[in-house]
């Protein structure tokens, strides 16, 4: 943990960013198939396996990957469908639902890895983390949370009509200035998005002009940070290149899995390297990933530290974790070591429980697909409870 006073940046991506366009294709296929299985068309959603890959880039979008079921999804008319709602209904755009090509590249998962999984045993090997940190009311870090909430408001004010001259495409970053450890005010903010000529300077048809960067300033970034956040007025940079007519994937190839530092912690703790999207949840990169972050929320909001990062290892085709390690960063309330022992007590690691205990298998993952995986209560991800959190804080004796 860093000491003293210090500036820590995190960013975040519109829904309509390249990378996450494919996130979120990847992630619909997956809930597609579970509601298919779900509604008993096929009858086993034990047995689905997902390994679901997008890409996109000019005119076209490539879904591949390796996938396990007995459901039909009409990835055609998926992908069409996903595309609109980002908000690709206009060439002014670069990329048009309507008329974009769609490759279906998509084969079946290998037998060898399906004998370990079916009996139990981890989709993969790897190592996952979960982090929470009493800095917000989400225990997440600030700067994560406020960039999310900058590219959901971005999202918000081109859907609503707010501002009527933005296009999909879209990216933030918050620097936040730490004293004595805790957040103390935001040192400047970040926002490059997509626009149309509207957006420009009259006089000067290279630049967006004055009085819209002040629009972006008063109805995207004041409603987001927090007056007490803003001690001082905050550097606001707003498309420093001057214009960004031309976004998504017409400017930029884009890939699943490829925004792991803005779907987790925004880079205040470890990764283990693992993306989420398009992977069912025997896939540990995903299922352990989301219970390391519901057993560290819990053990932070349970009072035994300020602040903890855990990590857990597996090897594919066995139950138990290989390793399994809790780091406060010296902010415990009892020793480590007797967290560590809570843990086992409480939380059962082995894929096919947690899977359970967190009720994964449901059509729930196009939602986490944009905006962060971790801090959202409102939509309902179990990995947010905080349901053990009392029962921790009893067993502790605090």
């Amino acid at each position: 943990m860093i000491k003293g006073n210090y500036l820590f940046a995190s960013e975040s991506v519109t829904e309509g960013h390249p990378d996450k366009i494919c996130d979120q294709i990847s992630d619909g296929v997956l809930d597609e198939i579970l509601r298919c299985e779900i509604q008993g068309k096929n009858g086993c959603v034990e047995a689905v396996r997902v390994a679901c890959e997008t890409f996109v880039t000019v005119g076209m979008v490539i879904v591949g990957g390796e996938i396990t079921t007995g459901c039909y999804v009409d990835l055609h008319k998926l992908v069409r469908d996903i595309l609109k709602e980002i908000g690709y209904t206009d060439a002014k755009y670069g990329f048009d639902y309507k008329t974009c090509a769609v490759l279906n590249a998509i084969g079946r998962q290998s037998p060898d890895i399906a004998l370990g999984v079916n009996r139990g045993g981890a989709g993969d090997q790897g190592m996952m983390v979960g982090f929470a940190i009493n800095e917000t009311p989400e225990l997440m870090p600030m700067p994560i949370i406020l960039a999310h909430k900058l590219t959901r408001r971005l999202a918000e004010v081109r859907k609503k009509g707010i501002i009527k001259y933005l296009g999909p495409d879209g990216k933030s970053q918050v620097t936040v200035e730490y004293k004595n450890k805790k957040p103390f005010s935001v040192r400047s903010v970040v926002i490059a998005v997509q626009h149309t000529e509207e957006a420009l300077d009259p006089k000067n048809s290279s630049r967006m002009s004055n009085k819209t960067k002040e629009e972006i300033i008063e109805k995207v970034i004041k409603p987001v940070i927090p007056a007490w956040m803003r001690k001082v007025e905050p550097e606001y940079h707003i498309n420093e290149t001057g214009k960004f007519l031309t976004g998504g994937p017409q400017s930029d190839t884009g890939m699943t899995g490829r925004k792991i530092i803005v779907d987790t912690y925004g880079g205040m703790c470890a990764h283990g390297g693992g993306a989420f999207s398009g992977k069912d949840p025997t896939k540990v990169d995903r299922s352990a990933a989301y219970m390391a972050r519901y057993v560290a929320k819990n053990i932070v909001k349970a009072g035994l530290a300020d602040r903890c990062e855990m990590h857990i290892s597996y090897v594919i085709g066995k139950a138990e974790p290989l390793s399994v390690t809790i780091n406060t960063y010296g902010t415990y309330k009892i020793p480590e070591e007797q967290i560590k022992n809570l843990v086992f007590k409480h939380f059962d690691l082995r894929p096919r429980e947690m899977i359970k205990n967190l009720d994964l298998l449901r059509p729930i993952y196009r939602k986490t697909a944009a905006y962060g995986h971790f801090g959202r209560e409102k939509e309902g991800f179990t990995w947010e409870k905080t349901n053990m959190a009392e029962v921790l804080r009893k067993e502790a004796g605090i």
